[in-house]
């Protein structure tokens, strides 16, 4: 029988959608998918910080006028609650004060979530990679799969792809195989196939360091054996490719010409800014994806082993 925890990352029963209202009409159509997919009940959460309760009186003096602010939260969340009742989707509508980082991890624990939704901002008029202050502080923080939803993003349908294809970028280390499995189940569930892929370095370098390249790499025979180990867990078809260049170039590339309905990102110890940015490669995957990016989190510690090798064997 499959741990009810992990169950709970691939069947989720609660997703929070977090929202600064800006970027609802562009996260809703994704949550309302996932939540008619699995049967997952919505919480839309917005915080309204002491900056946006701000009005001016008569006279142009600024006041703290929380009532509005709050009200005015309200009213929008529920017009999309209602949105996605109409779907026979279980949704609530959620909306407090103070920090929103805070108050996001907060009701991750209060409501015991398993799946939290963002948006993402795109480039800077001076090229920096704005994830976002909440949806970064989001993401070092939970041991939670984090779908963030960037400008660019589309829905499967929007994107012309009559199958549903979910990439999984891996890295090979021995932490990969719980997270390709973790991918397996969530590509079974959308009914879609399972890519497997991994970026060598560019070919001109491995080939001056006498290496094998391309489908002759250790690395090809490795996402084999991968490949192997999570098709025999799953339900879900499982290809794997590898290829050469730059990650983040490379799986933007293969997310657009194979019309990805998913991307999967696992981190390994570190948080997923810290294992995965030292290229940035995470920040220019969720700022220019066209469709969702989920980062999976590995548990840390000595304590969480077990449930590692749980995931490996259960999912």
């Amino acid at each position: 029988m499959s741990d009810p925890g992990t169950n709970r990352w691939t069947h989720p029963e609660v997703i929070l959608v977090a929202t600064d209202l800006s970027d609802i009409d562009r996260l809703m159509p994704f949550a309302v998918e996932q939540a008619a997919n699995t049967g997952a009940r919505l919480i839309l959460f917005h915080v309204v910080a002491a900056s946006k309760a701000m009005a001016l009186d008569a006279v142009g003096m600024p006041y703290y006028d929380p009532g509005g602010a709050l009200e005015f939260a309200a009213k929008t969340l529920e017009t999309w609650c209602a949105k996605a009742r109409s779907q026979k989707i279980n949704c609530n509508a959620v909306v407090r004060e103070g920090n929103a980082a805070q108050q996001v991890l907060s009701a991750a624990r209060q409501f015991q979530v398993d799946r939290i939704f963002l948006g993402t901002r795109s480039r800077g008029k001076i090229s920096k990679l704005l994830l976002g202050s909440v949806a970064e502080q989001v993401l070092r923080s939970v041991n939670l799969p984090v779908m963030t939803v960037g400008p660019e993003a589309h829905l499967t349908a929007d994107i012309g792809n009559p199958e549903r294809v979910v990439l999984h970028a891996t890295t090979l280390r021995e932490a990969s195989r719980p997270g390709a499995a973790l991918a397996c189940q969530i590509a079974s569930t959308l009914d879609a196939k399972l890519v497997l892929l991994h970026v060598l370095p560019p070919m001109d370098e491995m080939e001056r360091k006498g290496l094998p390249t391309g489908l002759d790499s250790a690395a090809m025979q490795e996402l084999l054996t991968l490949a192997d180990e999570t098709r025999s867990c799953c339900s879900a078809p499982v290809e794997s490719y590898v290829v050469h260049g730059n990650p983040s170039i490379e799986i933007l590339s293969e997310a657009a010409d194979r019309r990805v309905c998913l991307i999967i990102l696992c981190a390994t110890q570190r948080t997923p800014l810290e294992n995965l940015t030292r290229d940035r490669t995470i920040y220019k995957v969720l700022a220019h994806a066209r469709c969702p990016v989920l980062t999976l989190r590995e548990p840390e510690g000595t304590a969480n082993e077990d449930l590692v090798a749980r995931m490996a064997m259960h999912l």
